[in-house]
């Protein structure tokens, strides 16, 4: 698979150029980077997101296991997928962009912390750095992992709105939390999910999107 997706327009193929190395190494550190610090965000709030790192915080919560191993973890049946479906090029990105995000994940409470944060804003501000720093991951030809890679095919080979059904598959996971934490907070984390799908939904469209 090329390093960015080709995507079709009414009426005409339109194949994205390929990044340069290094401008997918920057992006890959600069969107895992992001997507971190919101899950800094939201782990400071007790919230929840969708996806592998929902998973990986329903695991995290429930077992005391740390987020960054069980993220690492909860993704590696999916890569198996990811290179009999997406190539082997998306794949390396993938697996790259998972093992950054359980870095970052790791390290950036060591040297950041908050005295307030409300649950609200939590979840908005958590929300639009995951969904900032996703955008940049696909942008690029790799995923998160998970649901991620599973999104992503559906939208390159049915035309499904990634932002539409990691929505759907988020809510779901975000309410299997309830036999966990309280209702408020699962309100919260629906609130969040939803400001990070939107975010994908309304920019990550086939065709928007050109290279450069």
């Amino acid at each position: 698979m090329s390093a960015a997706p080709v995507t079709t327009v009414p009426g005409a193929a339109l194949a994205m150029p390929h990044h340069r190395l290094h401008e997918d190494l920057q992006a890959l550190a600069t969107g895992t980077l992001f997507v971190a610090l919101g899950v800094v965000v939201f782990g400071h709030a007790g919230l929840l997101t969708g996806g592998t790192a929902g998973i990986a915080f329903l695991v995290h919560y429930g077992t005391g296991l740390s987020f960054s191993l069980a993220f690492f973890l909860v993704n590696l049946p999916f890569y198996v997928f990811a290179w009999r479906r997406m190539g082997p090029a998306f794949t390396v990105k993938t697996f790259a962009a998972v093992g950054l995000l359980s870095l970052f994940s790791w390290l950036l409470p060591q040297g950041l912390g908050f005295d307030y944060l409300s649950p609200a804003l939590a979840a908005i501000l958590g929300g639009l750095l995951c969904g900032a720093g996703m955008l940049i991951v696909f942008r690029h030809g790799a995923s998160l992992g998970g649901l991620n890679i599973v999104v992503l095919y559906l939208q390159e080979r049915l035309g499904w709105r990634a932002g539409k059904v990691q929505m759907v598959m988020d809510g779901l996971i975000v309410l299997g939390a309830l036999w966990m934490t309280d209702w408020q907070r699962v309100a919260w984390s629906v609130l969040g999910a939803v400001v990070l799908n939107l975010a994908l939904a309304i920019n990550h469209r086939p065709g928007r999107y050109m290279a450069m």
